[in-house]
């Protein structure tokens, strides 16, 4: 028999560390070569580990959540054959590992509660204080009441002697139906008809991406004094430019969203202002301008809210960026996405339109020094100088980094953005 140390590989150049946010094996597991044994996050990229060999997981370090340097000892297989990496246990400087269950689930241990004094009788009752059975049984006498922690804390907070309350529940388990019934007796049935308060509180530990956005968004807003602009854009003729090109549209050409046509008018408006497609130094100083206009669509996700990035979108026509943001975007939600694609944007466009908001206050995708926000398209009433008339108006809010934005310049930004919109013929005019 031998065995084989798993370290945390170099999963990436230059990362010192990942965070783990996922184990997929257990120690007393049997795994085979090419098994995931755990998955650990770089950046907002997952990287999965797989076994190099086939045998019995015997120590595994770290829990998820935990930051671990490359190179660190987090796993050691036992193998049949050869293939390890020593006969005898290795010596790892590694802290002592916790041990970890194994994969089947260990019966719940239930704590007792405290003896309380005998309570005075109640009418219903026995002499010894007990209720009739009511589909559930009374534990004997010296026997311990047996509930889940939610159960006792509740129980407790209502002043109730658990050793009078029918377990309706294996072997005699009280659950918060028994509870229920409990009280409705002791009440004549008003218990069980009224609201309850809930008074449980859920811890959930932040690992992973959400850990990551909670770290990227307070960087964001503490060192970026945001500045946000809102003008509205009248986009009926763009909407009927859209439907007649995607009712067109030829085989193997992707159907068309708003989004494509905004990031052609991006790339216009950026090559009259370049300096909104940058990002700033703080700590240096420096302000570095992009010829490149890699734009970052925030997408939510089941696991959060991810950034993929179409690369030089200057370079691309309307239905190359249309694919592009589809391609990424599926790629994002299945979790898919290489770490290149999440990264390396110069300006975003946070669209939250779908749901139904006309003001936002995007948070700015640090070190970017802009982020575009899109609300929701509707049919409003407007003025066109004799009467009102119906046209499909969407809002644009958008955040800009004050400390290099002037006022000025970013409203200059979505002004032009909302003249491109407004007359989307502009946007294929090469000048």
């Amino acid at each position: 028999m031998a065995e084989k140390i798993i370290k945390l590989p170099d999963v990436g150049e230059g990362v010192a560390e990942a965070e783990l946010v996922e184990w997929h094996v257990n120690v007393g597991d049997l795994v085979r070569e090419d098994t995931v044994l755990a998955a650990v996050m770089t950046g907002k990229a997952t990287v999965e580990i797989p076994s190099p060999v086939e045998g019995e997981v015997t120590w595994r370090h770290g829990e998820v959540g935990d930051v671990i340097a490359t190179g660190t000892v987090i796993l050691k297989i036992r193998t049949a054959g050869g293939e390890g990496d020593s006969e005898a246990e290795p010596e790892v400087e590694v802290p002592k590992p916790v041990p970890v269950p194994l994969s089947l689930p260990a019966e719940p241990k239930w704590e007792p509660v405290a003896e309380s004094p005998q309570p005075e009788a109640i009418p219903g009752r026995s002499a010894t204080g007990s209720v009739p059975k009511a589909g559930g049984a009374l534990r004997g006498k010296g026997e311990k009441p047996l509930a889940p922690p939610a159960v006792r804390l509740r129980a407790k907070e209502a002043g109730i002697d658990l050793r009078q309350v029918p377990g309706t529940g294996p072997a005699g388990r009280i659950t918060h139906e028994d509870i229920d019934a409990f009280l409705s007796r002791e009440s004549g049935g008003s218990a069980a008809a009224g609201l309850q308060p809930n008074k449980s509180v859920q811890e959930v530990k932040v690992v992973g991406l959400r850990r990551r956005i909670a770290e990227k968004m307070a960087l964001a807003k503490s060192r970026i004094p945001h500045i946000t602009y809102v003008e509205e854009v009248d986009m009926t003729a763009l909407e009927e430019l859209r439907a007649r090109l995607n009712g067109n549209v030829k085989p193997g050409k992707p159907k068309l969203t708003i989004l494509p046509f905004l990031m052609r008018a991006m790339v216009k408006a950026i090559a009259e202002q370049p300096g909104i497609n940058a990002h700033f130094d703080d700590e240096a100083g420096v302000i570095r301008l992009f010829g490149g206009v890699h734009i970052g669509i925030a997408a939510q996700t089941s696991a959060g809210l991810v950034v993929p990035v179409v690369k030089h979108a200057e370079a691309r026509d309307i239905f190359d960026c249309a694919r592009e943001v589809a391609r990424l975007s599926e790629a994002a939600k299945n979790g898919t996405a290489l770490r290149e694609e999440l990264s390396g944007s110069t300006i975003t466009i946070s669209s939250l339109g779908a749901m139904g908001g006309i003001v936002s206050t995007p948070i700015i995708n640090h070190p970017e020094v802009a982020i575009i926000g899109v609300n929701k398209l509707a049919i409003r009433p407007h003025w066109d100088g004799t009467q009102f008339v119906p046209r499909k108006m969407m809002n644009l809010s958008s955040s800009f980094d004050h400390r290099v934005i002037d006022g000025w310049d970013a409203a200059s930004f979505v002004q032009r953005l909302k003249t491109l919109l407004e007359t989307p013929a502009l946007i294929f005019v090469e000048e």
